[in-house]
């Protein structure tokens, strides 16, 4: 199958909707992807890429019914990784002398990968052309580290289309092949994908080389990527998004991460984020446990934040190895701009929290002071968490939160109840103005969601069943988050089953 993308070019690339995993298992592809290879038939005959190894078959079958392979003058190689050239060798045992276009260090991975180097490589620099006639050209920009060293871009002119490798590209498999054709919530979240967990470390390089690219001057009416769609609508959107993400780019977002044993962490990292609204509402908090959420997903996060807290149990004195992982990837990936800070509970020390913090602070963060707490936290202990919460926020703000003194100093004010001042169990007499559906009503735990239920009571605290809220002793904990009865809500009464 072929799609007409312009004048003489032709996509005869392959979809692949059913993959998982991208580098390895490292980029989960949620959307698929697609290899883009394009047919330029002038009076020369140019093949800009090929596919996946995993198509050379099938690659090789579509491009017979398109164009006689013997036909084929030239082959650009824009990137020798395997979803570029996979179907090279297959193709060039059909056509072995055909002319391959390349960079300098292409020809070691297309030869370390392929094993063929007798193969008619021809060198391009930055500023080389071919002549493929009818008065077009193909113009060759090499890209080294975006993301590979061999990568390059090839601009044919007239018809102003930029065959722009994995720049501007994402991993997103689609029946519709133009950028204007498809859904763009869902294009832009892709891309930014793409850009967050795979270019984000070669940011500089970004910006220099696309105002390399556009000091020649060159017009640009459509991008042919080397994966996902194809901007032929405004296609110079993506450039300036580009330049936007690749500047130290951050929202008023802070992106939470934690890894826990028992169930502690995560409760730390609930109340953090809880103060955090409490001081700004404006702000984009967004929670994540590293075993359970997929870690591009995460790392997309963390580019887009101003700033991120890693939490972690401690386990024999060092952090959860997921966590470590996702920190050693971070690292990799060297975001800037952008603010860190630690948060764990322990038993019998807290070493993963200091760990995180000199793994963050090596990263290049700017590093706040961590918080660690003992145990499971108590009311007490998530009264802190909260309130370290509330100090992220002002010291994290990124907008004017004069008003929040007052709001914070009222929130702070409230103290925990202690065990030497717990009183004795209500009394039948205090629910006298309560009414018999009140009675009845179930109560929502407003930290961990965990629900009292009248009909049921709680056993393990000596609540029989049948016991209404109002009689329910002021010692009571939620069993779930260890607070007590201040931080329950009514919620709709439920029906018996």
């Amino acid at each position: 199958m072929t799609i007409h993308i312009k004048n003489n070019i032709n996509w005869v690339g392959q979809r692949d909707w059913e993959i998982l995993d991208f580098h390895g298992t490292e980029y989960k592809t949620t959307k698929g992807t697609s290899y883009n290879s394009y047919l330029i038939r002038e009076q020369k005959n140019v093949l800009i890429d090929t596919v996946d190894h995993r198509f050379s078959l099938q690659f090789i079958q579509n491009l017979e019914m398109e164009i006689d392979l013997d036909k084929i003058d030239y082959i650009v190689i824009n990137h020798a990784e395997e979803d570029h050239s996979g179907a090279l060798a297959a193709l060039m045992a059909k056509i072995p002398n055909t002319p391959i276009y390349c960079t300098e260090n292409a020809i070691d991975s297309i030869t370390g990968l392929h094993h063929h180097p007798e193969w008619n490589f021809n060198i391009v620099k930055t500023g080389d052309s071919l002549d493929i006639g009818n008065g077009k050209q193909l113009v060759f920009i090499e890209t080294p580290m975006l993301h590979w060293p061999d990568s390059m871009m090839t601009y044919l002119t007239e018809d102003a289309v930029l065959f722009s490798n994995d720049a501007f590209g994402q991993h997103y498999c689609d029946e519709r092949l133009f950028n204007d054709e498809v859904d763009q919530i869902e294009l832009m979240d892709q891309c930014l994908r793409y850009y967050s967990n795979i270019l984000t470390p070669f940011s500089s390089l970004v910006i220099a080389k696309i105002h390399e690219v556009l000091s020649f001057n060159l017009p640009v009416d459509m991008i042919a990527t080397a994966h996902g769609v194809v901007w032929r609508d405004n296609p110079t959107q993506i450039i300036h998004q580009y330049l936007q993400w690749a500047d130290n780019y951050q929202e008023d977002r802070i992106t939470i991460f934690y890894d826990s044993m028992s169930n502690n962490t995560r409760l730390m990292a609930d109340a953090i984020a809880q103060g955090i609204h409490d001081v700004d509402p404006g702000v984009s908090v967004k929670v994540f446990n590293v075993a359970r959420h997929d870690k591009n997903d995460i790392l997309a996060n963390v580019f887009r934040s101003k700033g991120i807290l890693v939490g972690s149990s401690t386990m024999n004195n060092v952090m959860m190895p997921k966590i470590a992982g996702m920190l050693e990837e971070i690292t990799g990936l060297r975001f800037k701009n952008k603010k860190a800070g630690a948060f764990g509970s322990y038993g019998w020390n807290g070493g993963a929290v200091d760990r995180i913090h000199t793994r963050l602070t090596d990263a290049g963060f700017e590093t706040t002071v961590g918080l660690k707490t003992k145990w499971k936290p108590d009311g007490k202990a998530m009264r802190e968490c909260r309130e370290h919460g509330r100090q992220i926020a002002k010291s994290w703000a990124l907008h004017d939160l004069s008003n929040v003194d007052s709001i914070s100093s009222t929130l702070t004010q409230y103290k925990p109840v202690k065990v030497a001042e717990v009183k004795t169990p209500t009394t039948q007499a205090s629910c006298a103005s309560t009414t018999s559906s009140d009675d009845k009503q179930d109560m929502l735990c407003t930290v961990c969601n965990w629900v009292y239920q009248p009909v049921l009571g709680e056993p393990n605290q000596d609540v029989q069943p049948g016991t209404p809220w109002c009689e329910v002793p002021d010692f009571f904990l939620c069993p779930d988050c260890g607070l007590g009865k201040e931080v329950f809500v009514p919620i709709a009464a439920r029906k018996a089953s």
